[in-house]
Parts: structure tokens; sequence; C-alpha cells
């Protein structure tokens, strides 16, 4: 093999190992929810998942006198860390009222567009002045 040759197929190799290290931001779609639809979900929080690649908000909703568990996509703790979230944001038990985007296909489950505490003040705003 000649020198041309060698110095090319480590180039390639040195590409090939750069590109595979790169991280990749795979991502489902989010077609799956209704975007121009936003419903008012008011219930108690079940478990809040602190977690990537995304958190979750697991909330009781009273329907006709049975509590209905939703299971509430957010984003990454990346995302929610700069907008005020934080892994103690929600506990167990706390009531809440949340505006989401709900699924297609009408199961129990959305994605999360806003949350507010039970005195109606916003949760994981971050404060002025305040670093996120």
């Amino acid at each position: 093999m000649n020198q041309t040759a060698t110095l090319r197929r480590s180039l390639a190799a040195g590409v090939l190992l750069l590109v595979a290290s790169v991280p990749v931001g795979a991502h489902h779609s989010g077609a799956m929810f209704d975007a121009q639809k936003s419903i008012t979900l008011h219930g108690t929080v079940k478990d809040f998942r602190w977690g990537n690649p995304h958190c979750w908000i697991q909330l009781l909703v009273p329907k006709d006198g049975i509590d209905q568990e939703w299971s509430v996509e957010m984003g990454s703790t990346t995302q929610l860390y700069r907008s005020g979230w934080r892994p103690r944001t929600l506990q167990d038990g706390d009531k809440v009222t949340i505006i989401v985007h709900p699924l297609r296909d009408g199961t129990p489950g959305a994605q999360f567009v806003s949350a507010q505490g039970p005195d109606g003040a916003p949760l994981g705003k971050a404060k002025a002045g305040s670093a996120p």
C-alpha cells in the first residue's frame, strides 16, 4: 500500500471517529400532541420525575369522582432549570393547575405548557435578580 492510500485511510478513520463521538440530538416528534388545543388540568401531583431526556409530572385529576392519572411530558432538566424549575419544585401531594397540549388520541397524557401552584403563582419562573 502506498503512502497516499495510507494517509487517505487514516484521514477517513479519523473523520469517522470524530463524527461518532459527537453527541446525537435525537428526539421524538411532538406530533402526538395537539399543539392547537390547550386544556387546563386541576389536580394533585402523584410524582414529579426530574431526569433526562424529559421531566414528567404524574398528575391525579378528578373525573366523575375517580382520579384519572395524567402523564405530562416536560422539557429536559437543563431547559427546566433555565426556566427556574428545580428537582423539588413539585412534591407529591401538591395541588397544581397545569396548562397542557393534550395527546391527539384522547388518552390522559399531554405536553407541558405552564403551571400554577395552589396560590395561583406561576411555578418554575426565575425570580427577578436571581440566577436560574
